[in-house]
Order: structure tokens, then C-alpha cells, then sequence
């Protein structure tokens, strides 16, 4: 944004109408509303789905909030950084964000570091996060086999017991065609 629209939202930044029309045109508008504002739902709702990165001028309540994080993070995974430690704990809002944006595991819960569900999602997709996943599953060949087939620098993260896996050296080291 430039300098200009930055004061002219500045002066605006109580007025609920004109701050909608700023953040459905730039979400991260969001960044000049009053407090007040940043903890309006409805206002807030409208900046998250235009620009997911908008999640972080939105008030703590709102980023405990599943509805806002889960339209926030359909559109860019990694601002699950913003949410609640809750909402790092929530299957639903994590499996989500790890769909599109497997870096999003570093920020995961413990206990989600632990789900095959979310480590699945996530290493299909950027495939050395693996090395934030339990050691439980750096150990299961599915996941194994996921994060190898995405990327082969995986490899470094997996288990020791699965490194000499027929499988996993078949992907690794195709056998030749005849």
C-alpha cells in the first residue's frame, strides 16, 4: 500500500463501513482499524478471506476463534502462527492448513505432531517437516513413503530402521527398466 491509502485508512480506522470496503479491497487494512475494530467478527472475517496474513492484526479473542482461522488458513496455511495454542491443538484447523502449506507442522501441537492424518497432509507437501514429526511416526513407512516420494532429502529424517526398506530404496534408487 502506499503512503497515501495508509492515511486515508488511518482515518477511517473506527469507521466500520469504510474499513469493510478497505479489507475486502486489501485485507491487511486490517492493520490500521481501530481495536475496537479488530475485534469486530464480521470485519474481521472479510480481511481473512482476502488475505489470510490479515490473521495477525486481528484480535487475540479472534484468533482463538475456529471459524476466523479456518477461512484465514484456506487461504494461506502458514498463518496458522497467528492462532491460539487451542487452535494448534485442533485437527480440523491444522489438517487444513497442512492440506496447503506443510510447514505448518513447526507450529502444530504435540499432539498433532502425533496424528498420521496431519503428518500425512503435511509432508505430501513439503516433505522435509518431517523432522518436526513424533519420532513414533518418522518410524511408519507411510509416512516414510509420502515424505520420500515428495522429496528425497526426506530421507535424513526418517527412522534408522527404515533407511535399508526395499521400498523406501526403490523410490530412492529406482531399480532400471529392462
Amino acid at each position: 500500500m502506499e503512503d497515501e491509502e495508509i492515511e486515508e485508512i488511518k482515518k477511517y480506522s473506527d469507521n466500520k463501513e469504510r474499513m469493510m470496503e478497505f479489507v475486502k479491497k486489501e485485507g491487511i487494512a486490517l492493520e490500521f482499524a481501530s481495536d475496537e475494530l479488530k475485534n469486530d467478527k464480521e470485519l474481521v472475517m472479510e480481511a481473512v478471506k482476502n488475505d489470510g496474513g490479515a490473521l495477525e492484526f486481528a484480535s487475540d479473542s479472534l484468533k482463538a476463534d475456529k471459524d476466523i482461522l479456518m477461512s484465514a488458513v484456506e487461504v494461506k496455511g502458514w498463518v496458522i502462527c497467528y492462532a491460539s495454542d487451542d487452535l494448534k491443538d485442533d485437527k480440523d484447523v491444522v489438517l487444513k492448513a497442512a492440506s496447503s502449506d506443510g510447514q505448518v507442522l513447526y507450529y502444530a501441537s504435540q499432539r498433532l505432531r502425533d496424528d498420521k492424518d496431519v503428518v500425512l497432509a503435511a509432508v505430501s507437501n513439503k516433505a522435509i517437516i518431517l523432522k518436526y514429526a513424533s519420532h513414533r511416526l518418522r518410524a511408519d513407512k507411510d509416512v516414510a513413503i509420502a515424505a520420500i516420494k515428495q522429496s528425497k532429502k526426506s530421507l535424513s529424517y526418517i527412522d534408522d530402521s527404515l533407511k535399508d526398506d526395499e521400498d523406501i530404496q526403490n523410490i530412492i534408487n529406482p531399480p532400471e527398466s529392462t
